[in-house]
């Protein structure tokens, strides 16, 4: 039997009356695919939802993140700074502290010069450049002489070995850490005031010495005085002393 156009009218009819109905002919109709395609959407739209609740909670924490981690940059920039300042003030520190040091350890050689050498010489006392000035003034140039003139001490005897030799003079640099730096301001002016006549040691004097000073002063022959002891002095009088 064909299910007419008036059947169709009727079942709508039908339908129209008893809505409950049409639940059960939606069942019986579609699959349960279709059926369950509403609850699907609805579950498809809460869990969007609740992503996006996460993900907007996510990027209020990282929002917060970024404001901590600058918060941290800037402090730790601030420290940088304090640990910079507090570095260089060390620095200059250290620096006035060695100066004094220097200054003192100076003065203490000047007035206990016989302390440090009489063992290696006799005779021995401290003078001034001005003993020299003239000569130096007419023999160096005007940059070599300022800088001889920036001698720490300047010292002068006769050798023990040598009863009755001539006069040495002791060019002596002084800094209570003795470096390479010192060692070649010893030899250089040592150089200089040698160029007048006497015969002149290179002496660099301190507490003590960098491995760097000692390397330097037994290549350049330069007595290398530390703690009262004196290192190089045979090698250093048999090359500065020596009249060839």
């Amino acid at each position: 039997m064909a299910f007419t156009v008036e059947d169709y009218r009727d079942l709508v009819h039908l339908l129209s009356e008893h809505p409950e109905w049409c639940s059960e002919l939606r069942q019986l109709l579609l699959p349960d695919e279709l059926l369950t395609l509403p609850e699907i959407v609805r579950a498809l739209a809460e869990a969007q939802q609740r992503a996006e609740e996460r993900l907007a909670n996510v990027e209020e924490r990282l929002s917060r993140i970024e404001t901590a981690i600058q918060h941290l940059t800037e402090q730790v920039a601030g420290l940088t700074r304090e640990v910079t300042a507090l570095t260089e003030n060390q620095r200059q520190t250290d620096n006035t502290v060695s100066k004094l040091k220097g200054d003192m350890l100076e003065l203490t050689y000047r007035n206990k010069i016989y302390g440090y050498f009489g063992h290696l010489m006799r005779r021995l006392k401290v003078v001034d450049l001005s003993t020299i000035d003239g000569a130096l003034e007419a023999t160096l140039a005007s940059g070599e002489f300022r800088d001889v003139f920036r001698l720490d001490l300047l010292a002068t005897g006769q050798l023990r070995e040598a009863r009755g030799g001539p006069e040495v003079w002791l060019a002596i640099e002084i800094s209570s850490v003795v470096d390479s730096n010192d060692v070649d301001r010893a030899w250089r002016r040592a150089s200089l005031i040698r160029r007048v006549g006497p015969l002149v040691l290179p002496i660099a004097a301190g507490d003590r010495a960098t491995s760097g000073a000692e390397t330097a002063a037994r290549e350049q022959n330069v007595v290398l005085m530390t703690d009262g002891q004196a290192q190089f002095w045979n090698a250093a009088v048999s090359v500065w002393t020596n009249p060839s």
